[in-house]
């Protein structure tokens, strides 16, 4: 069924309705419901039968429930590690040796380049321990949002061990690109043109020295935060983890905090950079190595289990009907519309600038990068041959494009972990680094047009 121009339609209504309401989930809903009507007219099927079995697909995919038991037992354990008061006395131990605003921004970009392996575990722990010490130099949550995102998918992918590379890793064995367990080793090759990433991370640091002044969204915040003290944008709608210490507790010490985040990091490398794995382990270890040393009772370990979880609901809900959005977006032919629109326009020398910002687009509006990964990278391999264009940077270009849309799009999963673990709306921080973000883009659309005439 050709939907034609109608597919961009339920994206665009999201994003519109999105900077309307200032909200996010309500948007999501309701480009969802735009998109199951036109289908529903199209192809003369029930409205509700189509929306119902979308979303019953959307949660029965494998995908969505790893997604949902990771991010759950992150919540878990942070609540673990916040509630023994490891995160609060690390982030003492921080500010005691950043002695200044622009000190405490560039440890939190310096800190981000340490947590490479995921970007769910990098947005989640890289917030809850650095907000404290922000907090402290009274900068505002909008601030660490953009540095703690900007440095969370962009700097997985340039990173030779991390879900990502190992994920588009698997993609070219599928397409016969790299040999059966020579993806990683092909991707090397790639981590040289994924320009979005590069320039995206080495922006940071520019931004926080004011060599690049800030958007005006983000610089009323910093004037908020250092005139009135308040960190947090007002109404943020996310649910932040304030628990108070263990009843009877020991007094908290950084240990508490640092021996379950190396246990999670070993453990998901140890198993083959399996997140859901890596945090299972480190959640029961974390809770026998508590009981043990007796920091809180059998019962309050259990209900912090619990708690922990229930505050990832509200980014769990968004995340899944971004899922089901996309779901959307493939019914109605989405990609496939705008790839051919492209494809009139190729030509060896231009083919990775096009790709780019057509894949980009892609990502922007669905949220969505492995996804598009999975369904763009087939498509590019052959398309990049025939032309005699490079290979290497075309696929580079699909994996910045997905990229952009994980740091750009109000409503994709990164963005709504990285507004979970800061206490900063989803709108409010992309909105404020909505500038910054797209400056990356031009810089990295003006390497991708320079590639296409040198390599």
């Amino acid at each position: 069924m050709d939907y034609g121009i109608l597919c961009i339609i339920p994206p665009i209504v999201v994003i519109a309705l999105a900077v309307l309401l200032r909200t996010s989930f309500e948007p999501l809903l309701i480009g969802c419901l735009v998109g199951f009507g036109f289908i529903a007219y199209k192809e003369h099927t029930n409205f509700f039968d189509g929306f119902i079995s979308s979303l019953y697909k959307v949660l029965e995919d494998e995908s969505t429930v790893w997604v949902i038991l990771v991010c759950g037992l992150y919540g878990s354990l942070i609540g673990l590690m916040v509630r023994s008061g490891g995160a609060m006395r690390f982030g003492q131990q921080v500010l005691k040796r950043l002695r200044s605003k622009r000190a405490a921004l560039l440890g939190t970009w310096g800190l981000g380049l340490f947590i490479f392996l995921d970007d769910y575990l990098h947005a989640l722990t890289l917030g809850i321990t650095m907000k404290k010490v922000t907090d402290h130099y009274r900068a505002p949550r909008e601030y660490l949002a953009y540095i703690v995102n900007s440095t969370a998918a962009s700097w997985c992918v340039v990173v030779p061990l991390s879900t990502w590379t190992l994920f588009i890793g698997s993609i070219l064995e599928k397409c016969k690109f790299a040999e059966f367990g020579r993806g990683n080793h092909v991707y090397l090759s790639v981590i040289p043109y994924v320009a979005y990433g590069w320039v995206a991370v080495l922006l940071i640091p520019l931004v926080i020295w004011g060599l690049i002044p800030l958007p005006p969204k983000m610089k009323k915040a910093v004037q908020r935060a250092e005139e009135t003290g308040i960190t947090i944008p007002p109404a943020s709608g996310m649910t932040a983890l304030k628990m108070e210490h263990f009843e009877g507790g020991k007094p908290p010490k950084t240990i508490y905090f640092l021996l379950p985040i190396a246990v999670l990091l070993v453990c998901t490398f140890a198993m083959d950079f399996n997140a859901l794995k890596g945090v299972m382990i480190a959640v029961v270890f974390t809770f026998l190595y508590y009981y043990i040393a007796r920091l809180g009772s059998f019962i309050q370990l259990s209900e912090t289990l619990f708690t922990g979880f229930n505050s990832m609901v509200y980014a769990l809900a968004l995340v899944v009907m971004s899922y089901v959005l996309k779901e959307v977006g493939d019914r109605m032919g989405l990609t496939h519309y705008v790839i051919g629109g492209v494809k009139p326009l190729v030509s060896k020398q231009l083919l990775p600038v096009l790709i780019f910002i057509s894949i980009s687009f892609i990502t922007y509006t669905t949220g969505s990068s492995w996804g598009v990964y999975a369904v763009v990278i087939p498509i590019v391999i052959p398309l990049a041959q025939s032309v005699g264009s490079n290979v290497l940077a075309s696929i580079g270009a699909v994996v910045s494009a997905g990229v952009f849309g994980s740091n750009a799009c109000l409503y994709s999963d990164a963005t709504i972990l990285t507004a979970q673990s800061t206490e900063c709306s989803n709108y409010d921080h992309s909105i404020s680094q909505l500038p910054l973000a797209l400056l990356s883009f031009g810089l990295a659309c003006i390497v991708y047009l320079v590639l296409g005439y040198t390599v």
